[in-house]
């Protein structure tokens, strides 16, 4: 949880989008963060002050003086490690481009000494509106970072460009640029992930059942750690959520191979791509007809991606494989650790209820030359955390 006791004071604004900043407030609470809420007067219109008060578990600000007690401004600024204008409106965008100060949050924006970050959400029209484009363009050279807004259903019931950001979105834009952790700073790291799918025409394949969730898993928990990292994947239907990683989408093993020797300097190579051993050695450019009682395919090996790395290792490098066996899996294991030269086998077992592939969750056991470290069953996402902390601890 890199939000674990971060002070983040969240900014709310006149926009139907403000709906989103109780969610918002929400997920950051359950991230570990700890949220104060400063809002406008016209927010007040959209969301409740006492919703946002019982999910901060703080008292929302909203006038310069309530209760006969003055509100700090300053003091509020200074508590915050990142103040968050969510949603942003094109009223309050204009305020800030031009140094108003009109009510308290503006008030707020202008003495924090934080860093700021913002989430506008206005019409399609507004937002692509030159006034409100140099007005981004002004904040954004004092330093504010701009939510990336989506596509899609507005206000006006009209589709288009200036969609606030989902809550979660906002989420991960804001670990990503303010709290990754930099334990890995400077170091590069190369994972593979998912299958390859080898073709026997244009329509058949050959493959496996690998989802990529394990390695998009472990792109993203070497990323958060402040590693700069190429995730090449196979055919997957995962997405990667921080913009920072750069991912290599292929289709075949020789695909696979090429896209990972143009990354053979990363510091770390963690191969978990389930590859194809085999491809058809003449694949039909032609969709096969269906004509005889059987069909006889020859195949031939595929490059050994694992192997070659393994044989070509550099000295700075750390090399982790996986192995996903289904009977004598130790013994296996330690076998491919040592014919291929690796740092580090990461054992799967289809055996093992709840693990392997399509799955949420994983048991792996993490082996060496040393010992082997046993990962029980969880989600693969915390899996993936706890096998980087493993390296980090281990090699680095």
């Amino acid at each position: 949880m890199l939000l674990k006791n971060k002070k983040i004071l969240v900014g709310i604004t006149g926009s139907i989008a403000a709906y989103k900043s109780i969610l918002l407030v929400r997920l950051l609470i359950k991230e570990g963060a700890e949220v104060k809420v400063v809002m406008t007067a016209a927010a007040k219109d959209f969301v409740t002050p006492i919703t946002l008060s019982v999910l901060s578990k703080n008292k929302v600000h909203i006038e310069w003086q309530e209760d006969f007690e003055w509100n700090n401004h300053v003091a509020l600024g200074r508590w915050a490690d990142l103040f968050l204008i969510a949603p942003l409106s094109c009223n309050t965008l204009s305020k800030m481009a031009i140094g108003g100060c009109d009510n308290l949050l503006l008030a707020v924006y202008l003495s924090t000494t934080c860093p700021v970050c913002v989430a506008p959400a206005m019409d399609e029209d507004m937002w692509k509106h030159p006034t409100t484009m140099k007005n981004l363009d002004t904040i954004n050279e004092h330093h504010v970072k701009i939510v990336p807004v989506n596509n899609g259903e507005l206000a006006s019931g009209l589709f288009g460009e200036g969609r606030m950001a989902e809550p979660e979105e906002m989420v991960n834009f804001v670990v990503e640029q303010y709290f990754r952790s930099k334990k890995l700073e400077g170091k590069k790291v190369l994972i593979t992930a998912g299958p390859t799918y080898e073709p026997i025409d244009p329509v058949r394949f050959i493959g496996n059942r690998s989802s990529g969730k394990m390695g998009y898993a472990l792109a993203e928990a070497f990323y958060l750690q402040g590693a700069d990292v190429v995730l090449v994947s196979g055919p997957s239907n995962q997405a990667i959520v921080f913009q920072g990683i750069k991912t290599i989408r292929v289709n075949t093993a020789d695909e696979m191979f090429d896209a990972c020797i143009l990354n053979k300097q990363a510091d770390i190579v963690v191969m978990s791509a389930a590859v194809a051993d085999y491809k058809p050695e003449n694949p039909s450019n032609q969709k096969i007809k269906k004509s005889e009682d059987s069909l006889s395919i020859q195949l031939i090996k595929n490059k050994d991606i694992l192997k070659h790395f393994g044989e070509n290792k550099q000295l700075h490098q750390i090399l982790i494989g996986f192995a996903l066996e289904t009977e004598n899996e130790q013994e296996n294991a330690i076998k491919k650790l040592k014919t291929k030269n690796l740092d580090a086998i990461i054992l799967n077992s289809l055996n093992q209820q709840g693990a392997g592939f399509e799955k949420d969750s994983n048991q792996v056991s993490f082996i060496d030359y040393i010992e082997t470290t046993v990962f029980e069953l969880q989600s693969k996402k915390e899996l993936a955390v706890n096998i980087v902390h493993h390296v980090i601890q281990k090699y680095l």
